[in-house]
């Protein structure tokens, strides 16, 4: 929660939504078992028109098959 915190900082002093530091943020709620902030990450990229690669997606998905958010999954699959 507290590495969330940081990342969340990091994207707000630059003023834009880095890739990586996204990417790196999605990814840590993956594997803290957070799909549902995982999702508000990727949406909040997608709404500060930040790109969205594989990586961001992959992490993504995997944060959703780990909450069994398998309808999410899909939706990100068909998204990407």
């Amino acid at each position: 929660d507290q590495a969330l915190r940081l990342l969340a900082q990091m994207a707000s002093a630059r003023g834009e939504f880095d890739t990586i530091i996204c990417s790196a943020a999605v990814s840590a709620c993956e594997k803290s078992g957070q799909w549902d902030q995982a999702l508000k990450f990727l949406l909040e990229m997608a709404s500060a028109q930040a790109k969205l690669d594989t990586i961001t997606y992959s992490a993504a998905v995997s944060a959703c098959e780990k909450g069994d958010r398998w309808d999410q999954a899909l939706g990100l699959l068909v998204e990407m």
